[in-house]
């Protein structure tokens, strides 16, 4: 595993826009950048990356088997009373998922650890299963790369292949905050591949859904029974219409058993269901005495919260890095800290994807700062032939 410089392409401005990449610049800031990317062997990615996505899918699954039916859990996890019913509902029908992403820390030596698991709304999608293959391409075809060179990314035939066998012909609709462009343009992608699985589909944005009075969730055209929402569990349930899900008759992508692992306590609970395992970090509920036997180094994480808001990182009692935001309200956890891979661009993440439950490749972010955050980069990367 190693970072490897190489010339941005003249024209990928362009080439990003006209697929609807909007978002690859923020505030002036590259968010997608090209000067470099990340190299792999095979080996590591099949045996460091590939492997343990699978298996920490299948413990992932497996905990959410023992959760759904204990309120005791499903308290740790400060998951409101109001949503137990339809998480366990959706769980028992069997309720497919489409997509999630493995945070990894992983720095080409060891063994992969887990960082957090983006279950329900991540992002990154478009950037992952299309413009990096579209960046491979291209260097290859002008003689940047040897025509050897590969990647680990199956993210776009495997959405299609999964909104295929979810939705089979029917009307999907999707939903966002449509004024956020990294999530309009992530629900974008999602559609296009669902037109490319034979769906039908509609968007709306999240004020557009109503609630009618059969109980029904609706447009302004007619009952919504499939909906993918690029909008978190924790905030619909807390919604007006939170108590509505379980009866409304409508499926969701993702299903709402997702929110059981859309959960930093997540982290403690399967350190608790395998402890020691090599991809896990030791990890304890804040309120857990046990938090004691991490010492003076840790991450403190937040239950709920996104792209690093609130994230506090400790080395030896002295505050590495924190990330301020309003999270926390909820509880936190405390985890072990992991080495990250480092290159001239700073710390490197490595989300690594599920899509149906399968590993469907992986994308690099990258920040002079330790905490992986909204303005982090994303750096394509290689398998080396």
């Amino acid at each position: 595993m190693r970072r490897v410089a190489v010339p941005e392409r003249p024209d990928w401005r362009e080439k990003a826009e006209a697929g609807g990449f909007a978002f690859h610049t923020l505030d002036g800031e590259p968010y997608w950048d090209e000067s470099g990317y990340w190299a792999f062997t095979l080996a590591e990615i099949e045996e460091a990356l590939e492997a343990p996505t699978a298996e920490l899918h299948a413990m992932c699954r497996e905990l959410v088997g023992r959760v759904v039916g204990d309120e005791r859990l499903l308290t740790r996890l400060a998951i409101p009373p109001v949503a137990w019913g339809a998480i366990a509902e959706s769980w028992k029908r069997g309720d497919p998922s489409l997509y999630g992403r493995f945070d990894l820390a992983f720095d080409g030596s060891g063994t992969a650890k887990l960082l957090e698991y983006n279950a329900d709304t991540p992002t990154a999608l478009y950037e992952t299963g299309a413009f990096q293959w579209l960046w491979l391409e291209d260097l290859r075809a002008g003689g940047a790369l040897p025509e050897s060179t590969d990647q680990f990314n199956s993210v776009h035939d495997k959405l299609i292949a999964t909104l295929g066998r979810i939705g089979r012909g029917r009307l999907l609709h999707l939903t966002c905050l449509s004024d956020a462009p990294e999530d309009r343009g992530t629900v974008a992608y999602v559609e296009d591949c669902a037109v490319q699985a034979g769906l039908r589909t509609r968007f709306i944005d999240v004020g557009e859904i109503a609630l009618r009075e059969d109980g029904t969730f609706a447009d302004r055209a007619g009952a919504i029974r499939l909906l993918f929402k690029l909008y978190p569990w924790e905030w619909m349930f807390a919604d007006e219409y939170g108590p509505a899900v379980a009866g409304s008759g409508c499926r969701f992508l993702e299903p709402p058993w997702k929110a059981v692992l859309s959960n930093k306590g997540l982290l403690p609970l399967l350190w608790e269901m395998a402890p020691g395992h090599p991809n896990l970090l030791p990890a304890f509920f804040e309120t857990d005495p046990r938090k004691a036997e991490l010492g003076g180094s840790f991450a403190k994480k937040p239950l709920y919260s996104r792209e690093g808001a609130n994230v506090l990182l400790v080395r030896d009692s002295a505050v590495l890095d924190r990330d301020e935001g309003p999270y926390g309200a909820e509880g936190f956890v405390r985890q072990g800290l992991a080495t990250l891979a480092r290159g001239e661009g700073g710390h490197a993440v490595i989300g690594s994807w599920v899509v149906g439950d399968e590993p469907a490749g992986i994308c690099i972010r990258e920040s002079e700062s330790p905490i992986t955050a909204n303005r982090s980069r994303f750096l394509p990367h290689v398998i080396e032939g």
